[in-house]
């Protein structure tokens, strides 16, 4: 096994670590839920229920019912957001922003860190937020209008076969619109270790109104592995600030040579 590889492994043994914390705080959060859900049945019968037994028991079991389903619910929307492809544009798996090849982000003096009434730091997110699974509103890299683009190194050489763009939904943004999301962008992968020939693997619209992960398969194979890819941003749904970038995945097959 080459050095190279040995450290592969090592990536990815802590990328599953880091995957078996975060299944086991949702799992926490279930388990919470159900507490919630049995403490509030519980109130509700001893509050509202003091006659036919049997008629109290058929309530109870239609209770249940629903809150199983409540549960599964849940388990089936974690299980359906999960994309069963390998992200070879996983930070905590090796790869990076190459930042000289990287627009500039969108600085908002209003947003500003404060001490004692004295602004000293914007707050903003830097361009690799978008290679990490930790999307929440406002963990997102901006940049300023409806176009930008950024250059990323792969945890290591593959042929690429599709990418995935992740952004939150209106239901959680706290605006409630998410017209700062990217629309059109296209995709390119680079050749000679980053600094060759761009060589155009297809061009994309997020759907807003679709599910919040959408993977979409390359238009344009790839002659040869590659270790870096382009994205280059076209438009936004309409913001006329910023857009914002929450998640972007790269998948493929990996380079065996």
């Amino acid at each position: 096994m080459t050095k190279e590889e040995l450290e592969f492994l090592k990536r990815e043994s802590q990328t599953l670590k880091n995957n078996f914390r975060e299944i086991l705080l949702v799992k926490e959060q279930i388990d919470a839920l159900k507490v919630f859900l049995r403490e509030l049945k519980d109130g509700v019968y001893n509050a509202s229920w003091s006659g036919d037994p049997i008629e109290k028991q058929d309530n109870k079991d239609i209770f249940d019912e629903e809150m199983s389903n409540l549960v599964n619910y849940v388990l089936k929307q974690l299980r359906e957001d999960q994309v069963q492809m390998a992200d070879y544009a996983l930070k905590s798996a090796g790869a990076s922003i190459i930042e000289a090849e990287t627009s500039e982000s969108y600085r908002n003096d209003k947003a500003k860190l404060y001490w004692h009434g004295v602004g000293f730091l914007n707050y903003e997110m830097p361009p690799d937020i978008i290679l990490q699974p930790d999307v929440h509103p406002g963990k997102c890299w901006s940049i300023p209008g409806s176009q930008g683009h950024t250059l990323i190194k792969l945890a290591r050489k593959i042929v690429p076969t599709a990418v995935t763009m992740e952004h939150i939904s209106e239901k959680v943004s706290p605006s409630g619109d998410i017209s700062s999301a990217p629309k059109e962008f296209s995709v390119y992968g680079i050749s000679k270790e980053c600094n060759g020939e761009e060589i155009f693997l297809g061009q994309f619209i997020y759907n807003k109104k679709g599910t919040i992960i959408q993977t979409f398969k390359l238009q344009h194979e790839a002659s040869e592995s590659i270790l870096c890819v382009k994205l280059k941003i076209l438009s936004n749904w309409g913001h006329p600030k910023y857009t914002c970038l929450y998640r972007f995945r790269v998948h493929g097959n990996l380079d065996c040579i």
